[in-house]
């Protein structure tokens, strides 16, 4: 069973308070709606930088307890090969 939404309040400057107004009048939307939905991207956006930040952190880790890697040039000619449409078996990591 979905939650109800809840109440969150914040405080805007006025210019922005007044930018917000206009752009919802424009669009024919709340500016209720367009906080709304500016919110949810945000947080969408933050979370998936967030997940790259942790497997970064994570790949970098490996890297230094293993040694095992694969060179840049190995890296570029794998991904130059999927990105024009062909198979290609992915580099095998290395000291």
């Amino acid at each position: 069973m979905a939650t109800a939404p809840t109440v969150t309040s914040i405080k805007l400057d006025p210019s922005i308070k007044k930018r917000l107004q206009k752009l919802a009048a424009a669009q024919r939307r709340t500016a209720h709606w367009i906080v709304r939905e500016a919110v949810e991207e945000y947080v969408d956006r933050e979370e998936k930088r967030e997940k790259f930040r942790q497997d970064t952190l994570a790949a970098w880790e490996n890297y230094q307890a293993t040694g095992l890697h694969v060179t840049a040039a190995e890296a570029d000619a794998w991904l130059l090969k999927l990105a024009s449409g062909k198979k290609a078996k992915r580099p095998a990591c290395h000291l």
